[in-house]
């Protein structure tokens, strides 16, 4: 497993996680939302949810821009919501034996989260949306959830080691 996904909800701490165990393990960071197309993120920014034909490019994306750096890098770290367990599997067709730490939350910590952050094109109002199409990657394999609300430094801990455990191959 020389690839893993930080994944959940808007507002679990992806991008925040991610940075923290690349920092661990010097390892190469793929921000997902910066694959998102424009037309994705203007949508997102009127508050109109996703549907699954529009997040299809922009997860294949994601999965090529991971298989390209494993080419060059020893391992990578992919930021994405992977709410669906088909949005998964497109990223684990282009990059096998991918693993996923699930940043797991509720709704009203989402939201929370979500209201007080800044310069994020994601609003609040669709912190619901987000969690009618999550499918929580319980019977999986490679996965390791835990709770968002953790101080950032443990997830990171937590999340390296389990990484390190599995072993990078």
């Amino acid at each position: 497993m020389r690839a893993i996904v930080i994944m959940g909800v808007s507002g679990c701490g992806k991008s925040t996680v991610a940075e923290a165990i690349c920092q661990r393990t010097s390892t190469y960071l793929i921000e997902g939302d910066a694959f998102h197309p424009p037309e994705n993120i203007r949508k997102m920014s009127a508050g109109l949810p996703l549907t699954d034909a529009d997040r299809q490019g922009w997860l294949e994306r994601l999965a090529q821009e991971a298989a390209d750096q494993l080419h060059v890098s020893e391992r990578v770290v992919l930021t994405c919501s992977a709410l669906k367990r088909r949005y998964r599997d497109t990223l684990r067709d282009t990059v096998p034996d991918l693993g996923f730490v699930f940043l797991e939350l509720t709704p009203e910590q989402a939201a929370e989260r979500v209201a007080h952050r800044s310069g994020h094109f994601m609003p609040t109002s669709l912190i619901a949306s987000q969690f009618r199409d999550l499918e929580p990657p319980l019977d999986e394999p490679l996965v390791l959830k835990l709770s968002a609300i953790e101080p950032v430094e443990a997830l990171a801990d937590q999340a390296a080691a389990w990484w390190s455990h599995v072993g990078w191959r």
